[in-house]
């Protein structure tokens, strides 16, 4: 595996961890003020914490290895957080069915990251593979507990959740790159 090959998926591992911190910030934004709704705040809260520690990794390799960030940074820092509020403010669900969208795109773009990693070539980068296996379980376990608490409930499931994800596809390609 090249150079450049492990910098892009830093780099997209990095903003897409980014965002994710910044949906649940949104989400937290609405949570975190009506009254009623502290269990699910305290549910997005340790999703948050987790995200975070995935964000800190990134970042120390961003630094640490001396790659670029996504140019795309400050944009995905505003849609995210937007994201999350608007969702939040649909309601519980619509905020499980937003988490339940973006998780199955992460599950799917970290299993595709460690198949190019396992493929042998890339044995120099065991720590980023674990790393990744690591935060995959992590994001698996945000998507069931959005399951849980009724993200297919939501209004608009099917269509939320399909649009949700294609933005998650352009933003992975997007940031992979520039």
């Amino acid at each position: 595996m090249s150079h450049t090959r492990l910098e892009e998926m830093i780099r997209v591992d990095h903003a897409g961890e980014h965002g994710a911190v910044r949906i649940y910030e949104g989400q937290l934004a609405v949570f975190d003020k009506i009254p009623g709704l502290e269990k699910t705040a305290e549910l997005v809260h340790h999703m948050a914490e987790q995200e975070q520690e995935h964000l800190d990794h990134f970042d120390g390799l961003i630094v640490a290895r001396n790659i670029r960030p996504t140019a795309f940074g400050p944009l995905w820092n505003a849609a995210g957080f937007a994201l999350g509020a608007v969702t939040a403010l649909m309601g519980e669900k619509a905020a499980m069915a937003c988490t339940a969208a973006v998780e199955t795109e992460i599950d799917a773009h970290y299993a595709a990251q460690l198949d190019e990693l396992a493929d042998g070539t890339a044995g120099e980068d065991e720590a980023l593979r674990a790393a990744i296996e690591k935060f995959r379980a992590d994001e698996a376990e945000h998507k069931a507990t959005a399951f849980e608490h009724g993200a297919e409930q939501a209004p608009g499931y099917e269509v939320m959740s399909q649009i949700i994800r294609f933005g998650c596809r352009v933003a992975i390609r997007a940031s992979e790159k520039i």
